[in-house]
């Protein structure tokens, strides 16, 4: 059996690295092909192509569109010319969904959609390109069955994936040691994405933001956690003229939100993840203007966090545009760690929300209903 695996960004990357050794371990000798990046690797993937770069929020610039056109017009013709028993895409809709989805139904691939598009945030005409490309839906949220269900796609709930990534608890004194922090320290994780337009959009409000803070508390210390896909000469140019300078961790996003006392988050996936780990955040986010408006007009939820989303309120403060500033980001951080109550308050909405999300084992239930569906 052969399945190609594709992502298109550094959280594809890990869930697509999951999904494989579930794959693997159900089904020894099955071979895995995949777009994606170091994490795929290492479970073995054999990568046709890599993902370096496609990570892109909003408008695309001109480098950006050579990138995602070469990248697109690279897997169409291995789609066409390669005999695979199912294609599972991983999120990035504006590529997989849209691009490369239709390219592998027309190939006579099977289809199948892990993580899927949030047509219930935005763009729910989707679902119509949903219905005639996509042969199962693979969902991580608990609500979307039904939606997906209702409109009479093929769909199968498994949790989240994240409960996979996260240990079952944390030793914070130790990860502290790890990290070089006292254990008295008040400390602030930051962060800021794993895409270069988040990094620099966002860490230098984190940046002032921390600084802030430290002349409240003289104990603060922050650690920042860096994605693989973030160059470390990015993260210096951000962090130019830091007046607390953060401890770099890479590649442990975890390990930074279980050490820290409140987190400074970029919207996205790490919400849900801080949530499952249950330290409190303040969530920012930016984008260029033409990119905000057109998303305004076509978002139809009130609340842009993705933690939020799943509550069903808003128990976590989001800083969006034009709230997204230093200014109002250190305030609302220093209204929570000033405020033992708020701060008691969210962690107990965050249990919920992590009580919502299912039980560990999403990537192995992801690889039973990825070959069933290839066995079907």
């Amino acid at each position: 059996m052969r399945i190609l695996i594709v992502t298109g960004e550094a959280s594809g990357d890990l869930h697509g690295a999951n999904l494989a050794r579930a794959l693997r371990a159900l089904r020894p000798g099955i071979e895995v092909l995949g777009v994606g990046g170091p994490k795929m690797r290492e479970a073995g993937v054999e990568l046709v192509h890599g993902i370096e770069g496609l990570g892109v929020v909003g408008l695309l610039g001109l480098g950006q569109l050579r990138l995602v056109l070469h990248t697109y017009r690279v897997i169409s013709r291995f789609l066409r010319e390669t005999s695979l028993d199912a294609v599972v895409f991983i999120d990035n809709p504006g590529l997989n969904l849209e691009r490369l989805a239709p390219v592998a139904k027309r190939a006579g691939h099977r289809v199948i959609y892990y993580i899927a598009p949030q047509i219930w945030a935005w763009r729910p005409g989707r679902i119509n390109l949903i219905k005639r490309v996509v042969d199962r839906m693979i969902v991580i949220l608990p609500f979307e069955e039904a939606l997906y269900r209702r409109a009479g796609v093929p769909c199968t709930f498994v949790g989240h994936p994240l409960l996979d990534a996260v240990a079952p608890a944390y030793d914070r004194s130790e990860l502290r040691k790890r990290f070089g922090v006292e254990d008295g320290a008040l400390v602030v994780g930051l962060l800021p994405g794993s895409r270069d337009s988040e990094i620099r959009a966002l860490l230098p409000l984190m940046r002032e933001a921390t600084g802030r803070l430290a002349e409240r508390h003289s104990n603060l210390r922050a650690v920042l956690a860096q994605a693989s896909s973030v160059s470390d000469a990015l993260l210096e140019d951000c962090l130019a003229g830091a007046a607390v300078r953060p401890q770099v961790v890479k590649d442990r996003p975890s390990e930074v939100m279980a050490c820290a006392d409140l987190l400074l988050v970029a919207s996205g996936t790490a919400t849900l993840q801080a949530a499952i780990i249950g330290t409190p955040m303040v969530i920012v986010y930016r984008v260029g203007w033409p990119t905000y408006w057109v998303a305004r007009l076509l978002v139809t939820v009130e609340c842009l966090g993705l933690v939020n989303l799943v509550a069903g309120r808003k128990i976590v403060p989001e800083l969006i545009q034009r709230d997204a500033t230093s200014d109002r980001l250190t305030q609302e951080a220093a209204r929570l760690l000033e405020d033992p109550q708020a701060m008691g308050a969210m962690r107990t909405a965050l249990r919920t929300v992590r009580e919502s999300l299912g039980e560990p084992g999403a990537s192995r239930r992801a690889a039973e209903a990825v070959l069933a569906e290839c066995e079907a």
